[in-house]
Formats: C-alpha cells, sequence, structure tokens
C-alpha cells in the first residue's frame, strides 16, 4: 500500500496493491499493521456498500461527535466522483472541497478522518461503492449538508437525490461541532 497526501490535513488518498493477470484482479484493501504503523485509524467498526445508478448523487454525510468517524471509500465497481468537505472550524482548508475519481481499476481509495463531510456522484450505472466506518451509525448523530451548497460543480445538471439529501442545510447556515 502507498499513502498519497492531500492538500487536506489527515485526508488521504491510499493506494492498493493491486494485481490483474489473465485469471482476473485481486486487491489488497486493508492492512491493519500498515494502518497502525502509519498512524491511521484502524477500528472500524461498520461496513455498507450501495449500488448507484448514473448521476445519482448522495452526501454530503457525516456524523457529529461523540459518534464522528474515520471512513474508508472504495469502488469495486463502475465509476464515482468523490467530493470531501473540509468542516473542522481551525483548520487552514474549513469548506474547502476536495475531489477524486474512484473506480474499479485504479485501486485507490479514500481515507477521510473525522471533521469531513463526504459525497460522490456515480459516473455510471451500477457503481458499487463501500465504506467502513470506525464508528457505527448513530439517528441522533447523523448529519449533513446540501451537497449543490458546497461550492463543487458536480458535472450535471439535476442529479438524482434523496428527499434526506434534499432536506439538509446548506453550508453557509451550517454551525460545525468539529
Amino acid at each position: 500500500m502507498e499513502i498519497i497526501k492531500t492538500p487536506f490535513e489527515g485526508l488521504l488518498v491510499l493506494q492498493t496493491v493491486h494485481f490483474q493477470d489473465k485469471r482476473g484482479g485481486f486487491q489488497k484493501l486493508f492492512n491493519f499493521d500498515f494502518f497502525r504503523e502509519n498512524g491511521l485509524d484502524c477500528d472500524f467498526r461498520e461496513f455498507y456498500y450501495s449500488v448507484n445508478y448514473r448521476n445519482v448523487l448522495r452526501g454530503m454525510h457525516f456524523q457529529i461527535p461523540p459518534f464522528d468517524h474515520t471512513k474508508l471509500v472504495y469502488v469495486s465497481k463502475g465509476s464515482i466522483l468523490d467530493v470531501v468537505v473540509d468542516i473542522r472550524k481551525s483548520s487552514a482548508t474549513y469548506g474547502r472541497c476536495f475531489s477524486n475519481v474512484l473506480d474499479e481499476r485504479k485501486g485507490q481509495y479514500l481515507y477521510i478522518p473525522k471533521g469531513f463531510a463526504h459525497g460522490f456522484l456515480s459516473l455510471e450505472d451500477g457503481s458499487i461503492v463501500n465504506y467502513a466506518q470506525t464508528s457505527c451509525y448513530s439517528r441522533d448523530h447523523d448529519c449533513g449538508i446540501d451537497s449543490l451548497s458546497v461550492g463543487f460543480d458536480w458535472g450535471v445538471e439535476d442529479p438524482v437525490r434523496s428527499g434526506r439529501d434534499l432536506s439538509f442545510e446548506k453550508l453557509a447556515d451550517f454551525k460545525s461541532p468539529f
């Protein structure tokens, strides 16, 4: 595995061990010792995946303390435009976005520390997005920010969004607990 730093403190792109041969492909997505040796959270409590149609926009999601979490995000099929927003008040990158295309071929995934909102746009039908989190879901601590209010050009005019995601407040109105 390889760590690729971003301009955002703690936000990392991780390059997996990725093998391809005549049988197909193989990726090592997680290694406890590698995470521990590099000071990364590695106490994952829940794993999820979603299957998405093209132009589905999910996010921007996070949980507030004490159920905030570090999240790993990777794509096992298809591709997405993955976006995070720094919502840590004392951060030099507060309110700024980072984006990266994740797909089944690159062998990369995102390590998203506490204090970031996360969302993505599915770039093709059937994109499977996998998540691991260091805390369990808590309805009372589950939050979000309107994905169209974060100053990012998603590249689609009318993305498909859930009623829940449409109800989130705008970033400018958000009072961060981070």
